[in-house]
């Protein structure tokens, strides 16, 4: 069944906007992410104008962390406390990220520069996600895991303004959460993403989270800076189209019960392998994009001048 999107002034078939949302929600259950990595691009690939597809993103990736956090919360693996501190830094990064955007817009440059931030971030963290991983697996082939202690202070722990957050057994400074926030809103502004790709590691490596209350702190966190900056982007731009947004809405509710479900059953190895590969894979698409020709290079309209 074919729909016109409005905003993106093009027709497109539902089921295929059902589909999409569907594969991003099951990612956001079960790894944890926002999903906003992927629904972004994928929405290029079917001809979505960048700017149309990262603010209509931003909306995608609060449905479908909303059914995610849901899930997380019948295993009781959410830390409130932390994930209201990342969206205190968070809607000041969104903030700022809205007003860059709305600058490139003005300019004439957004889609370009949307397009090689994907490629550019996405190609190093996921080559990163990807060593990590493959190191990981290693180490658990050989039964030789390192032991994770559970206190470990590092520089982190020696920062002023310390709060408790009792689901995650820390009493840290609330400036380096505040600090990943900010960067993960102003992303969530520019790309479109909810930032589980970088949150999820930097809760594990540099917070010092345990594992059980990542995922779904992380979603968390993503719900109100994503739905901050929708609500921007259609105040400042008006570039969400809410057609698109419900299409994507409704696939993702559903994709992340399932994903959540599946996600118990794999191995946390695994699962950043998968979430590697993917960001790479995206990464190489939307690079691959910019420097091949077009089937259609060039077009030019002729008007008739009375």
């Amino acid at each position: 069944m074919q729909i016109y999107l409005p905003i993106a002034e093009l027709s497109v078939n539902a089921l295929v906007l059902l589909g999409l949302g569907g594969i991003v929600g099951f990612m956001s259950g079960m790894v944890g992410v926002g999903g906003g990595f992927l629904i972004t691009p994928l929405l290029f690939f079917i001809g979505i104008p960048p700017a149309v597809a990262v603010a209509t993103g931003a909306n995608q990736v609060v449905a479908s962390s909303v059914s995610g956090v849901l899930a997380q919360l019948k295993r009781k693996a959410v830390d409130f406390r932390m994930g209201l501190v990342l969206q205190a830094g968070g809607v000041v990064g969104a903030a700022i990220g809205i007003w860059v955007f709305a600058l490139l817009s003005a300019r004439g440059q957004i889609d370009l520069f949307v397009q090689l931030s994907y490629v550019l971030f996405l190609g190093v963290i996921g080559a990163m996600m990807l060593q990590e991983s493959l190191r990981s697996l290693r180490r658990a082939r050989k039964g030789n895991a390192p032991i994770r202690r559970a206190h470990v202070h590092t520089w982190v722990h020696r920062l002023p303004l310390k709060m408790k957050f009792r689901a995650s057994g820390l009493y840290i400074s609330v400036l380096p959460p505040l600090a990943i926030g900010a960067g993960v809103g102003f992303l969530s502004a520019i790309m479109g993403v909810g930032g589980g790709f970088i949150m999820v590691p930097a809760m594990i490596y540099l917070l010092g989270m345990p594992t059980k209350v990542v995922v779904g702190t992380s979603l968390f966190q993503i719900i109100l800076v994503s739905a901050f900056t929708t609500l921007l982007h259609a105040m400042t731009s008006g570039t969400v189209d809410i057609m698109l947004a419900l299409l994507l809405i409704l696939g993702s509710v559903v994709g992340a019960q399932i994903g959540a479900r599946v996600g118990v059953k794999l191995r946390a190895e695994q699962l950043r392998m998968l979430l590697a590969l993917l960001v790479l894979a995206v990464s190489l698409k939307v690079g691959a994009d910019l420097v091949l020709t077009p089937a259609e290079p060039f077009s030019l309209t002729v008007e008739a001048v009375e």
